[in-house]
């Protein structure tokens, strides 16, 4: 539903100053409260605004926006993510970007020993490869993203957390872990899996 001019109006002064009682937000409009009673139940209705006794109107947020946070607030990371591809840390830059584009994947987790240690995307392995590095012996941990300067995420957080990380991050992809210390990949949320499952929630029909 389209909010009216006036109902904005409000909405933008709850926001700023709320809470605030009726009266004031008719003050502020140089309107007399039983003019804008009806603006303020439909508002409180669409669930832009509630009300507490003795303490006024508060701003919920967009509704609609709010619904959909909702929805992403629902669904966990183990639901929607995809297995990971992990190398080990002594491998070559040269394997890594064979794997990668064998892969068809933007990021690869490097590993010591079974635990996450490292993080090479496509642009580090550019950088390695327009530079002076024997890309058969050099070991991908000597250009690999290391911790604990990687972004991680547990299977049991929602996907809304990983869209906050991916987004803050300015990253492809986030390793999904498992322990305290020592770190164990037990999957991977890209870009692409919040895409599909953004997708799949619109309903849309294979093709």
């Amino acid at each position: 539903m389209k909010l009216t001019e006036r109902q904005g109006y409000i909405v933008d002064i709850v926001k700023e100053r709320g809470p605030i009682s009726g009266d004031d937000i008719a003050g502020i409009l140089d309107l007399a409260r039983g003019t804008i009673r009806n603006d303020l139940s439909v508002l409180t209705m669409l669930g832009y605004l509630d009300a507490r006794p003795k303490v006024g109107y508060y701003y919920k947020g967009d509704p609609e926006k709010i619904h959909v946070r909702d929805i992403l607030e629902s669904i966990s990371v183990e639901e929607v993510m995809s297995v990971p591809v992990v190398l080990d840390e002594k491998m070559s830059v040269y394997d890594v970007i064979c794997s990668i584009f064998l892969e068809n994947i933007g990021t690869i987790f490097i590993t010591k020993d079974g635990y996450l240690v490292g993080c090479v995307s496509r642009k580090d392995l550019l950088r390695s490869a327009i530079g002076k590095v024997d890309l058969e012996k050099t070991p991908i941990s000597l250009i690999m993203t290391r911790m604990p300067n990687i972004i991680t995420i547990g299977p049991e957080d929602s996907i809304y957390t990983a869209c906050v990380k991916i987004e803050k991050g300015e990253i492809d992809a986030l390793p999904v872990v498992e322990g305290d210390d020592r770190l164990k990949v037990v999957g991977r949320i890209t870009k692409t899996n919040i895409n599909r499952l953004m997708v799949d929630l619109g309903g849309e029909d294979e093709r």
